[in-house]
């Protein structure tokens, strides 16, 4: 399993999730998968985990992020690891987008 080779923005459609939060799929395999999430201002993006590692890159915007029992205010130019069966989540301060890594691809986002 594979997505196309190129992904361009203009063609790729946001899947709204509703609750000001939507997404894009990037590229993927078995193995690996990127995805564009953008958030409005006091969106939430629930606690949650799953049996993926993550690496997040924040593009935009500023989130207050938790992983465990850690808290902090995340802005543009930073991001965090999520080890897999972690709790984590997010509430969005200032509307912006994350870049997600997901290892292996996240089979529930297709």
């Amino acid at each position: 399993m594979q997505s196309e080779l190129f992904q361009i923005e203009n063609e790729t459609s946001w899947e709204d999730l509703g609750n000001g939060i939507k997404r894009k799929i990037y590229g993927y395999d078995d193995v690996i998968m990127l995805v564009k999430a953008k958030f409005e201002a006091e969106a939430v993006g629930t606690l949650h985990e799953h049996h993926h590692s993550q690496v997040t890159y924040v593009e935009s915007g500023v989130f207050e992020m938790t992983i465990g029992d850690q808290v902090k205010i995340i802005r543009k130019g930073d991001g965090y690891y999520v080890p897999p069966h972690s709790i984590h989540g997010c509430r969005c301060v200032e509307p912006g987008t994350l870049i997600d890594v997901f290892s292996p691809h996240r089979e529930d986002f297709l």
